[in-house]
């Protein structure tokens, strides 16, 4: 599928000031931008850098002028969604896991599985189904934690959310792969742009690695699984923002937009529990 997708960040600078900018799409096999350009309103030296570690691009950016500027980028993606089928989607032993995954059995900032084991085992340890229970889980989410903005903050961990059962995109995600981890199922955290997400706005959901492949899924289903465009993946939050900032800046606002570009789109529902879906 191709997408067409924008976004804008403004902050108001009072003094020299660096920030780290996450809003590029991550280019991949699968994914591949067929054009781009980010621009500042303002004078700024901008340095793209691959992260090493996960999956994200970002750019470097350094302030010396005050006042307010603004970050546009616009582009063109074209992503491969792979389909495979539920049977596929099994256990992967730990002694046969790559390397790089082992780390995404541990917990994390705010993904504290070591916290919810007891919960994990007691509500979804007797499914066999290694892809069975990553549904079940992101099920239970969905069913048990409101959807609501406003009540949780940057501060908000899986934990937390567990206890207010309350929380946005962001504290759907970090449960999902707190309770996979807990499971000994590697979960990372995602975050990208969202066809036909309302209103539009950057979104997250996370990846399990089941039978080999890292597949998706969005515990708040709000969005048609394969309208998902990555950015980043990442342990969680704390290595996927749009935005990091140093220096004497403020956030200002954000906006989002995404359209298809193919007008046969079909939107896959991210109830599906036929098979799974991987963009990595």
């Amino acid at each position: 599928m191709r997408f067409k997708v924008s976004a804008e960040v403004e902050f108001a600078v009072t003094s020299a000031s660096t920030v780290l900018l996450g809003i590029q799409p991550f280019r991949s096999e699968k994914q591949r931008i067929l054009e781009e350009a980010l621009m500042a309103s303002s004078p700024a030296t901008i340095r793209e850098v691959l992260s090493p570690v996960g999956e994200k691009r970002f750019n470097i950016i350094e302030l010396a002028h005050t006042g307010n500027i603004t970050f546009s980028y616009a582009g063109k993606v074209e992503n491969d969604i792979q389909i495979i089928p539920a049977d596929q989607l099994t256990d992967v032993p730990i002694a046969s896991m790559p390397v790089d995954v082992l780390s995404l059995l541990n917990p994390s900032r705010y993904c504290q599985s070591d916290r919810l084991y007891k919960l994990a085992a007691h509500k979804f340890g007797k499914i066999d189904h290694a892809f069975e229970k990553v549904m079940a889980l992101r099920d239970w989410i969905y069913d048990n934690v409101e959807y609501t903005g406003g009540i949780t903050n940057t501060q908000t961990s899986a934990f937390d959310t567990i206890t207010e059962q309350v929380g946005v995109c962001r504290d759907f995600a970090h449960l999902g792969v707190a309770l996979c981890r807990a499971l000994t199922i590697p979960a990372r955290y995602f975050t990208g742009y969202a066809y036909q997400l309302n209103p539009p706005d950057f979104h997250a959901c996370f990846e399990a690695f089941l039978g080999g492949h890292w597949i998706l899924f969005d515990a708040t289903k709000l969005v048609p699984l394969n309208g998902l465009i990555k950015i980043a993946t990442g342990t969680d939050a704390a290595e996927t923002a749009f935005a990091s900032s140093f220096g004497n800046l403020n956030f200002q606002r954000v906006e989002v937009n995404v359209s298809s570009l193919d007008t046969t789109f079909q939107p896959v529902d991210a109830s599906s529990t036929t098979q799974g879906y991987s963009v990595s």
